[in-house]
């Protein structure tokens, strides 16, 4: 695990998608939104190549998928489809590259996990990698690779900037309880050896000598497994926890993990009653303060606030909204900790 007593996470940022297919656009609302803590914007409104497994297979080292009617499918070489994705994360980066000039600080950028990869991406007969061990293997090395090239390209672009790595594994619990279905849709894999899952985790981890946070809005978070794999932040939907994961949440704050709590709803919800009130957005963070015992003066250097999901499926005012929601409830949460 990175010594993330050294490094000082923002105390709000967003989790990645946002809507729209406009990179400068979004990089403008990103940074002017979270100074402190702004990220690699994520545009999947604009087709194949942008969405989230397909930018994350663009990454891969060696490795390269096309899209077929039933999703992402590995391929022989580069094709269109690559080079469409890779073209897509370039543009994303020159407008980050344009609104973060003289920027210093915490900066996150975001990759789909081996795990939800595997889950998502076919072999070349239909089937996902997932079903194949050592077709999981060659995945999670390609993409450690790939990401290596990718963060030392985010560095050089940024270079004021502190890099936090973030991992998107949704499909992660389905992953570990065998509830991934086949191709066929009439069978499910059988659940990953949690050693496996931890190892390929600690591996990708490993290119980045930053912190790395994993992001999954998926219910029943497996933290302590993350925390075992040497993840520094976990980033999840809050209100899908349940007292079944105040252990676990406890044990993390108490080992130093850093939580990126989703507050604010990823789409509109119905007015905006719920962007109104920060300090009531935040209170069930508190509550599950005093219900561990924690002591509420580290809330502020234990949390980090964010939108419950990505905020693809928002409207463009809406995503704005939330995110300035978010940095109210972020300062809400520090200065009135009680």
């Amino acid at each position: 695990m990175s010594e993330t007593t050294a490094f000082r996470w923002g105390p709000a940022t967003g989790v990645g998608s946002m809507p729209g297919g406009d990179a400068r656009e979004a990089a403008k609302t990103v940074t002017g939104s979270f100074e402190d803590f702004p990220h690699l914007a994520e545009l999947p409104a604009r087709g194949p190549g942008a969405d989230m497994i397909g930018r994350s297979t663009g990454m891969l080292a060696e490795l390269y998928a096309h899209v077929e009617p039933s999703g992402w499918r590995l391929s022989d070489r580069p094709g269109r489809d690559t080079r469409r994705a890779r073209s897509w994360l370039g543009e994303d980066l020159d407008a980050l590259e344009e609104f973060t000039q003289g920027y210093q600080g915490p900066l996150k950028v975001q990759a789909v996990g081996p795990w939800t990869l595997a889950a998502a991406l076919e072999r070349r007969g239909g089937e996902a990698v997932l079903g194949d061990p050592g077709a999981c293997r060659d995945l999670a090395q390609s993409l450690a690779e790939g990401l290596r090239t990718h963060l030392a390209d985010v560095a050089r672009r940024v270079p004021g900037a502190r890099i936090v790595l973030q991992l998107d594994e949704p499909s992660l619990t389905a992953v570990l309880r065998g509830r991934v279905r086949t191709a066929s849709g009439y069978r499910t894999h059988r659940a990953v050896d949690r050693q496996l899952v931890e190892g390929a985790l600690r591996d990708v981890f490993a290119v980045h000598e930053g912190p790395v946070a994993v992001h999954s809005c998926a219910p029943d978070v497996p933290f302590a497994l993350l925390r075992r794999a040497g993840a520094d932040g976990v980033s999840f939907d809050f209100s899908l926890l349940t007292e079944r994961d105040d252990d676990a949440i406890g044990e993390a704050v108490e080992g130093g993990t850093k939580l990126l709590a989703g507050i604010v709803p990823g789409t509109d919800a119905s007015g905006d009653a719920r962007l109104s009130d920060p300090a009531g957005s935040v209170m069930g963070v508190r509550k599950l303060w005093r219900r561990l015992g924690l002591d509420p003066g580290t809330l502020a250097e234990s949390v980090v606030i964010t939108p419950s999901c990505g905020l693809a499926g928002a409207s463009p005012d809406w995503a704005r909204a939330a995110q300035a929601h978010c940095v109210r409830a972020a300062r809400s949460l520090a200065d009135n900790p009680e």
